[in-house]
C-alpha cells in the first residue's frame, strides 16, 4: 500500500462514528459474559448456566440476520442503523429490569434481535465508504471498539455491578446507546448508492449464497466464532472457581486484556493492508492455539493475567484479519444482505458454541473452593481443533477475493 494513502476527513469521521456504534453494540454483549457469576448469585441459578445467557443473545441475532438478509439492502443505511440501535437500547434496558433467569434470557433475545442487524449495517457502511486498500485500517479502528469496550466498559461494568447492583451496567449502556444512536442518525450522510447500483444488477439471496466464495467466507466465519465462543463466556467462571481468582480483581483482568487487544487490532489493521489477511490471521490463530493449550487444556502454573494478555492480543490479530477479508467478498449492492447473513452465521455459531460449552461444563463441589467447573480440557480440545482449520479458510477466501475486480466505494451525495 502506498505510504501516502490516507483516509479523507469525511471517511475518517464516518469510520470513528461507526466505531462508536460498535462500541455500544459490543459493550452490550461483552459485559454480560464476565458478569455471569453475579447474575447467578443474585438471580438464583448455577454458574454453569451462564453460557446460555450469551447463547440467547447470539441465537436471536442469528435469526434476525437471516430475516434481515431479505430487506436490509432496500433501505438507506442510516435509517436502518437508527432503527436497529433503538431496538438494541430497549433490549439492554430490559436486561436491567430482569427478575430471574427466564426474564434475563428474554431481554437478551430482544437485544440480540436488534444488535445483530446493527452490526451488519455498520460493516456495510464501512465497505460502502472505504476502498479495499484502506479497509484493514478501517476495520482495525472499528474493531478497536471491542478493545475499548474491554478496557473501559467491562471493568466499569464489573465495578458498577459490585457497588451499585448488577442492574446498573444495563441502564448505563442503554443511556450511552441512546446518545450514540441519535448522533449516528443526525451526523451520518444518507447512504443510498447501493440501491441505485442494485437496479442494474438484480440478484437474490439464493444467488448470493450459491457462490462458492460466499459459502467459504461463511464457513470461515463459523469456524472462527465457534473456536472462540466455546471458551470466552466461561473465562470468568473458570478463573474464579478453578483458579481462585478474586472477584474484585476480575475487572483488572479484562482491563489489561482489553489494552492488549486494542494494541493488536490497530497493528493488525496496518499489517493486513500490507501483507494480506492470510499471513496476519495465520499468525494470530497460532498464538490463540498456544494460549488455549497452555491456559485451558491444563490449568496454568503462572499468573493468569499473562495468559489473558497473550490471548486477547492474538484474538485481535485473528479477528481483524478475517473481518477485513469477509468485507471484501460481496458486491456493493449486496453488502447489507451479505453482512446480515454473515451476522446470522456469526451469532448462530457463537450461540451453538456457547451452549455446547455450557452443556459440557458442570459445576461440582471441590476441596478448597466453594465449587469448580469440570470439563474445561474438553472445551479447550474442541477449540484447538477448530482453530487449526482457520488458516486454510483464510488462504482460500483471500485467493478468491484477489480474483475479483476491486469495487469502487458506493457513497451517495449528502
Amino acid at each position: 500500500m502506498p505510504a501516502r494513502e490516507r483516509f479523507t476527513p469525511r471517511q475518517l469521521f464516518i469510520v470513528l462514528l461507526i466505531a462508536a456504534v460498535q462500541f455500544v453494540n459490543i459493550l452490550d454483549f461483552v459485559m454480560v459474559m464476565p458478569m455471569g457469576p453475579d447474575f447467578a448469585r443474585y438471580l438464583g441459578f448455577s454458574e454453569a448456566r451462564a453460557g446460555f445467557i450469551g447463547a440467547a443473545y447470539t441465537a436471536a441475532a442469528s435469526v434476525a440476520g437471516l430475516i434481515g438478509a431479505f430487506f436490509l439492502d432496500r433501505f438507506d443505511r442510516r435509517a436502518a442503523l437508527g432503527v436497529s440501535l433503538l431496538g438494541l437500547v430497549c433490549g439492554t434496558a430490559l436486561g436491567g429490569a430482569a427478575v430471574g433467569f427466564k426474564s434475563l434470557i428474554a431481554a437478551r433475545i430482544v437485544a440480540g434481535a436488534f444488535g445483530g442487524p446493527a452490526t451488519a449495517i455498520a460493516i456495510a457502511i464501512i465497505a460502502d465508504v472505504i476502498p479495499n486498500s484502506l479497509r484493514g485500517r478501517a476495520m482495525g479502528l472499528v474493531m478497536g471498539a471491542f478493545s475499548v469496550a474491554s478496557v473501559l466498559g467491562v471493568p466499569a461494568g464489573l465495578w458498577m455491578s459490585e457497588h451499585f447492583g448488577w442492574q446498573a451496567p444495563f441502564f448505563t449502556v442503554a443511556g450511552i446507546g441512546l446518545a450514540v444512536s441519535g448522533l449516528a442518525v443526525w451526523q451520518l450522510p444518507g447512504l443510498t448508492g447501493h440501491i441505485a447500483a442494485a437496479r442494474g444488477h438484480p440478484s437474490t439471496t439464493v444467488q448470493l449464497v450459491s457462490r462458492p466464495l460466499v459459502l467459504a467466507s461463511y464457513a470461515m466465519t463459523a469456524t472462527v466464532m465457534m473456536a472462540g465462543f466455546i471458551i470466552i463466556p466461561n473465562i470468568s467462571g473458570y478463573v474464579q472457581l478453578n483458579l481462585g481468582y478474586p472477584r474484585e480483581d476480575l475487572k483488572l483482568l479484562y482491563l489489561f486484556g482489553g489494552v492488549a487487544s486494542l494494541v493488536s487490532t490497530q497493528l493488525a489493521g496496518a499489517l493486513v493492508d500490507r501483507l494480506g489477511s492470510f499471513r496476519v490471521g495465520a499468525v494470530g490463530s497460532a498464538l490463540v492455539a498456544a494460549c488455549v493449550w497452555v491456559g485451558y487444556l491444563h490449568e496454568p502454573r503462572f499468573p493468569f493475567l499473562m495468559l489473558m494478555l497473550a490471548f486477547m492480543f492474538a484474538m485481535g490479530l485473528r479477528n481483524v484479519s478475517y473481518n477485513t477479508l469477509t468485507s471484501k467478498v460481496p458486491r456493493p449492492f449486496e453488502r447489507a444482505r451479505f453482512q446480515s447473513l454473515q451476522s446470522a452465521v456469526q451469532h448462530g455459531a457463537s450461540a451453538f458454541a456457547a451452549a455446547l460449552g455450557a452443556a459440557v461444563l458442570t459445576r461440582v463441589p471441590a476441596t478448597g473452593f466453594p465449587a469448580r467447573l469440570e470439563g474445561m480440557p474438553t472445551v479447550a480440545t474442541i477449540s484447538l481443533c477448530l482453530t487449526a482449520l482457520i488458516p486454510a479458510w483464510l488462504w482460500w477466501v483471500e485467493r478468491g477475493v484477489r480474483a475479483q475486480p476491486p469495487p469502487a466505494p458506493v457513497v451517495a451525495p449528502g
